[in-house]
């Protein structure tokens, strides 16, 4: 067995050699190379999630945004329409004139009210956009693990207001 193992060029005292400074260098790369990269995987991981989470947390903002909108305009136009019902009680009672007054007025107040809403929701809309843009910016930044030019960072504010209009 000795002189076939000596035949083929295999040498009892290099192979246990080498077996060790295989076991070496494993060591030092398991300790110093594969174990760092590993946790760098798991912190990016987290992060991911992390902004998983504040993505849904903007979604259910943005919807509880939409229903206070909505109920805002509900009651925009239940007080409008008590107010032109008003005007029409005070029409029956005075000239023509008069009627004509109240129900401009009326309609003003209408739009006005319906200006505002709209003015309101447009804001909590633009409120709302540019800060996930912020975060999608921010978190891919961190994920990535690097600055974000200008141009990326405009793309990635762009994508997030198109999904969120989605």
């Amino acid at each position: 067995m000795q002189e076939t193992l000596q035949q083929l060029g295999i040498h009892w005292t290099k192979l246990i050699a080498q077996t060790i400074n295989f076991g070496i260098v494993l060591f030092i790369l398991w300790r110093w190379a594969y174990r760092p990269i590993l946790q760098l995987l798991e912190e990016r991981r987290q992060k991911i999630a992390t902004s998983m989470l504040q993505a849904d947390k903007i979604k259910v903002e943005l919807a509880r945004t939409e229903a206070a909108r909505t109920e805002i305009l509900s009651n925009a136009n239940a007080q409008a329409n008590k107010l032109i019902e008003e005007a029409r009680a005070v029409a029956a009672r005075v000239p023509e004139q008069e009627t004509q007054k109240a129900i401009t007025a009326a309609e003003q107040i209408i739009t006005k009210a319906r200006e505002a809403a709209a003015a309101d929701h447009a804001r909590m809309l633009t409120e709302l956009r540019r800060e996930v843009g912020r975060l999608v910016v921010a978190t891919t930044g961190k994920v990535a693990g690097k600055v974000l030019t200008p141009e990326d960072q405009q793309r990635l504010a762009e994508e997030a207001n198109r999904e969120l209009a989605a």
